[in-house]
C-alpha cells in the first residue's frame, strides 16, 4: 500500500479518537489523556493510538481501562468518519516519551550540578607547568631561517610557506 496513504488516514484517526476523547467519551475513569501519534500498518488493517495521561500511575491505569472499554464506540466512529470499507482496529499505547524526557531533563540537572561542583573546585588552581604546553607556528616562525643567498628564491611548499 502506499506509504502517505497510510500517515494520512493516521493523521485522521488521530483526529477522530481526539475528538472522541474530549466530546465523546465521558468515562469518569478517563483523565487528562492526549493523544500524542497515531501509526497505520501498511495495508491499513492496524491502528496503535499513543497517549499519555496527566497524573499518577493509578490514573494511568484508570484511563488505560477506560480506553480500552471504549475502543468499539471510538471505532465505530473512526470507520464512520473516514470512509474506508474496513476500518483498521484500534490499539491504544501508553507513550513514554513524556517519562523519557523528564527523565533526560533530570539527568542534565544532575550533569549541571557536577560541572558546577567541578568548577567550584577549579577556582583559584594553577597549572602544574607551563600554561599553554604546546609549540604553535608562530613560534616556528620566530626560530631563525638559514640565511639565503642573494638571488636565490627560498624553497617553498604548495601553500606558499617556505618549505623545511
Amino acid at each position: 500500500m502506499d506509504a502517505a496513504r497510510a500517515r494520512k488516514l493516521a493523521d485522521r484517526i488521530q483526529q477522530v479518537v481526539a475528538e472522541m476523547l474530549e466530546r465523546r467519551i465521558k468515562d469518569p475513569r478517563l483523565g487528562f489523556v492526549t493523544v500524542t501519534d497515531t501509526r497505520v500498518t501498511a495495508d491499513l488493517s492496524d491502528a496503535t493510538v499513543y497517549y499519555t495521561v496527566f497524573g499518577s500511575e493509578a490514573e494511568r491505569a484508570d484511563s488505560a481501562a477506560a480506553l480500552e472499554s471504549a475502543k468499539g464506540i471510538i471505532r465505530s466512529e473512526v470507520g464512520r468518519q473516514t470512509g474506508l470499507r474496513h476500518t483498521p482496529t484500534l490499539s491504544f499505547v501508553h507513550d513514554p516519551l513524556p517519562d523519557n524526557a523528564r527523565h533526560m531533563d533530570d539527568l542534565f540537572a544532575l550533569a549541571r550540578a557536577k560541572d558546577a561542583e567541578v568548577a567550584k573546585q577549579a577556582e583559584g588552581a594553577q597549572f602544574a607547568g607551563e600554561a599553554d604546553p604546546y609549540r604553535f607556528e608562530d613560534d616556528l616562525d620566530a626560530e631563525p631561517d638559514e640565511a639565503v643567498e642573494e638571488g636565490e628564491e627560498e624553497p617553498s611548499d604548495r601553500a606558499g610557506r617556505p618549505a623545511r
